[in-house]
């Protein structure tokens, strides 16, 4: 357990995390399974700095500043996911090309425009919560307890690459790292966490269709992409509570 937790924290943040002995082939897929884990206190750490930030500044200049914070601390790992796919996605012709593009360290313009949005989004919900610190910490957990999920429901698009390498999802994988999101989430959102679910459910649906349909499958770039619009759906959602 220790083992899996420092593997998904070294993997998941840019934190010195120093790991006891080289990772086995499944290691990183059995990790995951406390993805939700090390999601929560990422958010965490976000809301903590979003809430000290309004102590002097306005909601907006504050959340601007939490979600940059998040950035650094993760690397922006699954942003540059979102950006490949949506370049990818929106300017290969067949699989193969798109591909090619996802690999591609370049940026494009729906790239760009998709890191823009998600930005933004998520610094306008955060700006409106009125408990961000608890918001992100349900939307960081909640989001990448997905991961598994999209891969075993899916195939690998590549027979290269990290997603491939890292092997398959098993159902526990999935179990466990959702019973943990949910009983992370579940304090913090009460009876709003059905309708998040739901929603997350649907975004999930819609994404899975879509990388089938375009690559055929997941790509580290995919799961990347679902992460981040899984967590603008649940901070989108949970704003909208009455």
């Amino acid at each position: 357990m220790i083992a899996d937790f420092r593997l998904a924290s070294s993997f998941l943040t840019r934190l010195p995390v120093t790991l006891a002995e080289a990772p086995g082939p499944n290691a990183l897929v059995r990790s995951m399974r406390l993805f939700p884990l090390v999601g929560a206190l990422i958010g965490a750490s976000v809301g903590g700095l979003d809430l000290l930030a309004l102590k002097i500044l306005p909601p907006w200049p504050s959340a601007l500043l939490a979600v940059a914070f998040g950035l650094v601390l993760t690397g922006a790992l699954h942003e540059d996911g979102l950006a490949d796919c949506a370049d990818g996605f929106g300017g290969g012709r067949d699989k193969e090309k798109k591909l090619a593009i996802m690999r591609d360290s370049r940026i494009g313009t729906y790239g760009t425009l998709a890191l823009i949005l998600s930005v933004c989004l998520r610094a306008a919900a955060l700006a409106q919560l009125a408990n961000p610190a608890g918001g992100l910490i349900a939307a960081h957990a909640l989001s990448r307890a997905l991961i598994p999920g999209l891969m075993l429901v899916l195939p690998p698009a590549s027979t290269t690459g990290l997603a491939a390498s890292a092997g398959q999802a098993g159902k526990a994988d999935f179990l466990i790292a959702a019973l943990i999101a949910i009983l992370l989430s579940a304090p913090l959102l009460g009876l709003w966490l059905a309708p998040v679910v739901c929603v997350m459910a649907l975004v999930f649906a819609i994404l899975a269709l879509l990388a089938r349909r375009q690559i055929g499958g997941y790509s580290g770039d995919v799961l990347g992409a679902l992460q981040q619009t899984c967590e603008i759906a649940v901070l989108l959602t949970i704003l909208a509570h009455p």
